[in-house]
């Protein structure tokens, strides 16, 4: 995985993030086990709940066309679409990546290519709630 690649996927997508209401803008780039990529970003709504998120985004969109397998998300975003610091997903989008992704999914916070941090999703969602606890 080229990572420097993946996280300059996310920064250049930032501008397409539509959040009038917060002004926070969110990128994520999703990194399918084929080498796929989708870019996503955060979209708000004036009501508040049908807000989605980036990584949401990009994980609909990679399942809207039959991706199932992922290996790695990139996401950046900041007040104004400024990146002054890592941004982690929200605990709704780490429930969604445990649905779809295992423990070693790795989760990329990027400010830039050269400064970033990871994080597997277990490192993130710790004592998580999944598929297994239903006997799936």
């Amino acid at each position: 995985m080229d990572r420097k690649s993946l996280i300059r996927a996310a920064i250049e997508n930032l501008p397409n993030s539509y959040a009038p209401y917060s002004h926070f803008h969110v990128s994520a780039a999703l990194l399918c086990k084929d080498g796929t990529v989708y870019t996503g970003f955060n979209i708000e709504n004036a009501t508040y709940t049908p807000t989605v998120c980036a990584e949401r985004s990009a994980f609909f969109r990679a399942i809207n066309e039959g991706k199932r397998e992922f290996e790695a998300i990139v996401i950046c975003g900041g007040l104004n679409g400024v990146i002054t610091d890592y941004c982690s997903p929200c605990g709704v989008c780490r429930q969604v990546m445990k649905e779809f992704c295992g423990p070693d999914f790795l989760v990329i916070m990027a400010k830039s290519e050269e400064d970033y941090i990871e994080k597997t999703l277990d490192e993130l969602l710790p004592l998580s709630f999944g598929a297994e606890m239903l006997g799936k």
